[in-house]
């Protein structure tokens, strides 16, 4: 839930250290590196005072640093009063510092904890702590009004630059958060849409082949029960044979084609005219490489519309036309006569009924109707 700039934190990836550079770590380390020896420096350089003085100043600043860590840690949970916790208990040692001589030590503590609280905390408690911070560092600064006031402004500028930049970074780790979330979405949409590519291919190989394969068992069933003759019923199971192994073999066909092993489309449809007896196929307009879903729904049809033509108007001449356009490719079926059979009519025939689910799926639409002379499949595909 989103506060008022008054109120609000900066976000935890600002406040946390990922996303951060190695030189920017490197910078960072350096930074507290420097502020340590700062402090140690400040501890020790009185040491003349009594061994007492200096152990106790080594004290300070261990007790200084875990306040400092406990500081990080609870406002990167975003928890505002164990933060103000930490701060005051480090003004506090601050505060101790200067009583006991260690002026040093003293005004890194304070300039530290204004920093930290500018870029840390929500803005009114970062106002407010700085504010009390910088108070102390300029009464017991010895300089004159005008260099204080102005090391205070520096302060409070570098505080807030770092506030900017921290929430910058953590903008950024965001988009990448959700731009990988994005991604993996998509691509498990993609994992999706290939799944179901993929069974739908197989489902239409396997209908197309399973059907064929019925009418020959049909009739050999039908000749069994009427006493016909033995090569006949043979004929009958080896066509169903032959039918299995061509649809294990366009199985194999339609997966190689959807990884883009397939061989070029009027290649194929003239493998499908030269096995038809009477048919034929004319190809119009230029020649061009389709997408593969494309080709797909082409073939499809024009194997379902020649299946069709074999079981419902057996001896009839076919004429497939492929026409290329700018933006679709035409698929013309039409045979010269016979009896459409179930299709008659409405073209609602169980394959063609598949084919026209896939053209509209990739926007276009299928046709299939007796025409004046015979039934016609048409089948129209924008690329």
């Amino acid at each position: 839930m989103k506060g008022n700039v008054w109120t609000r934190w900066p976000s935890r990836e600002a406040l946390s250290r990922e996303g951060l550079s190695r030189s920017r770590c490197v910078l960072a380390w350096t930074a507290r590196t420097l502020v340590l020896g700062l402090l140690l420096w400040g501890a020790f350089s009185d040491s003349h005072a009594g061994g007492w003085k200096a152990a106790g100043g080594a004290a300070g600043v261990l007790v200084a640093a875990f306040l400092a860590w406990a500081f990080f840690r609870t406002t990167l949970e975003h928890r505002l009063w164990p933060s103000l916790a930490s701060l005051g208990l480090l003004l506090t040692v601050a505060l101790a510092a200067q009583l006991s001589g260690f002026d040093v030590a003293a005004l890194v503590m304070w300039c530290g904890c204004a920093v930290s609280a500018l870029e840390r905390l929500p803005a009114v408690a970062a106002l407010s702590t700085a504010g009390v911070a910088l108070g102390a560092y300029g009464v017991a600064q010895n300089d004159d009004v005008l260099t204080t006031v102005v090391t205070c402004i520096g302060f409070i500028l570098a505080g807030y630059t770092l506030r900017l930049d921290a929430e910058a970074r953590g903008s950024a780790q965001r988009l990448l958060a959700q731009e990988r979330a994005a991604r993996a979405a998509e691509a498990e949409t993609a994992a999706l849409a290939e799944r179901a590519r993929i069974a739908r291919e197989i489902h239409d190989v396997l209908a197309h082949s399973l059907s064929a394969q019925l009418v020959h068992l049909e009739a050999a069933r039908l000749l069994i029960e009427r006493g016909g003759e033995r090569e006949r019923i043979h004929e009958r199971v080896v066509a169903a044979r032959e039918m299995a192994r061509g649809g294990l073999a366009e199985t194999r066909q339609a997966l190689s084609a959807l990884r883009g092993e397939h061989t070029p489309l009027e290649d194929f449809l003239n493998e499908l005219v030269s096995a038809a007896a009477g048919a034929e196929i004319t190809v119009t307009g230029e020649r061009r490489p389709l997408p593969t879903e494309a080709s797909q729904a082409v073939r499809r049809a024009a194997q379902e519309a020649l299946t069709n033509v074999r079981k419902h108007a057996p001896g009839a001449k076919v004429h497939l036309r492929l026409d290329y356009r700018p933006h679709e490719v035409t698929l013309d079926v039409r045979d010269s006569g016979g009896s459409p059979g179930e299709l008659t009519g409405t073209g609602a025939g169980y394959g063609l009924l598949g084919m026209r689910e896939r053209a509209e799926l990739l926007g276009g639409s299928l046709e299939a109707g007796p025409g004046e002379e015979g039934f016609v499949v048409t089948l129209k595909v924008p690329v």
